[in-house]
């Protein structure tokens, strides 16, 4: 059986690390990316079926992204994750994203969400 794909697009190394152990412990297969304009060329690329995203990164910031996502048809059904240190982007964005988390970003919250998130595309798809 595969695992659905997670992009993790965070700038900083260890929370970059922490997420990804998170997700595959929930059941994922996880690709980090630590640039915004990476992030767009995989995102062409390949459907994830989540992503954690930051919304501070070097290359294209995080709203950019959020609104590539929002608006690529073949990305529609990718559940998005804001993470931000910043309570008023999390705040503003909130209403664009699945859910927006305040860092720092709790490791077994992470995890719980992410196995919430796949119960809910193993019952999609069902």
């Amino acid at each position: 059986m595969s695992h659905p794909l997670a992009f993790i697009v965070e700038d900083n190394l260890d929370l970059s690390e922490i997420s990804a152990e998170a997700l595959v412990e929930a059941g994922f297969a996880v690709e980090t990316i630590d640039r915004g304009d990476k992030a767009l060329v995989r995102l062409a690329e390949a459907v994830p079926e989540i992503v954690i995203l930051d919304m501070h990164l070097p290359g294209a910031d995080g709203e950019r992204i959020l609104h590539y996502i929002r608006t690529d048809p073949r990305l529609a059904k990718t559940r998005i994750v804001i993470t931000s240190a910043d309570a008023f982007i999390t705040r503003v964005l909130d209403g664009q994203a699945d859910l927006a988390l305040l860092k720092p970003v709790d490791f077994i919250q992470l995890r719980d969400l992410a196995r919430r998130l796949l119960s809910e595309l193993s019952h999609d798809d069902g």
